[in-house]
């Protein structure tokens, strides 16, 4: 039995080979979780409108994306986009443009589901004052009920976005330079995939179970707040 050597994984080759997959994973993740929750707010704000023209479509949308595997999508976006835009002359697209493209409109499904639920759990008397003091229905959801309802779910919010985090390995499907893509080159130059597959398992476990933690505290101290 070959034994394991990870004595090749110097500061040198994580710099050479890692840092700029590592760099895009952060990039991606920060970029999607933005883009998720913007279009996510906007699309819970459908759902809970009333008005069946805006309900049916963003519930369509979002019941749809979620039931479809998040790499399906990534190949679909990757090999339709450049057809789709091809009369506006954006006929291709780097693999990490799409990437950003797929991961803000598939996050923004479950980013959705959570900031719904957050709306949900503010309390119907605080949207009744905001009229009772002649705030119209935007200007209720803007200041009153979405600043509570973000507070409420943000521990949920950054959870999904440790998710979203190890998701990003799955850009590997169209070729992105990510974390997981940059180990993988350095197992390939140097013959050792097996130890690099190892290695990046631990990598994505400390910095996933580090980042839980800290989302543990700050729901203890929420909580508090309350």
């Amino acid at each position: 039995m070959t034994q394991l050597d990870f004595s090749f994984l110097t500061w040198d080759v994580l710099t050479s080979f890692v840092a700029k997959g590592l760099w895009f994973s952060i990039q991606l993740t920060i970029s999607a979780m933005i883009g998720g929750i913007v279009l996510g707010t906007v699309l819970a704000l459908m759902r809970l409108s009333g008005r069946w023209w805006l309900e049916r479509p963003a519930a369509f949308y979002v019941d749809t994306l979620r039931s479809i595997p998040l790499v399906m999508v990534i190949l679909w976006c990757y090999l339709l986009l450049p057809y789709a835009t091809g009369a506006l002359g954006w006929s291709t697209f780097k693999p990490e443009t799409t990437a950003l493209i797929t991961f803000t409109l598939f996050e923004a499904t479950y980013y959705s589901e959570i900031m719904r639920a957050g709306i949900q759990s503010v309390s119907k008397g605080q949207v009744y004052a905001g009229y009772a003091m002649g705030m119209t229905y935007r200007q209720t959801m803007s200041l009153v009920v979405l600043p509570q309802a973000f507070r409420n779910m943000l521990p949920v919010l950054l959870t999904q976005t440790i998710v979203l985090f190890q998701d990003t390995s799955l850009v590997y499907a169209i070729g992105a330079y990510d974390l997981l893509k940059g180990f993988e080159v350095a197992g390939k130059n140097f013959g050792r995939p097996m130890e690099t597959y190892l290695f990046v398992a631990v990598v994505y476990f400390v910095i996933c179970f580090s980042l839980s933690m800290l989302v543990r505290r700050l729901q203890k101290k929420i909580a508090i707040i309350r």
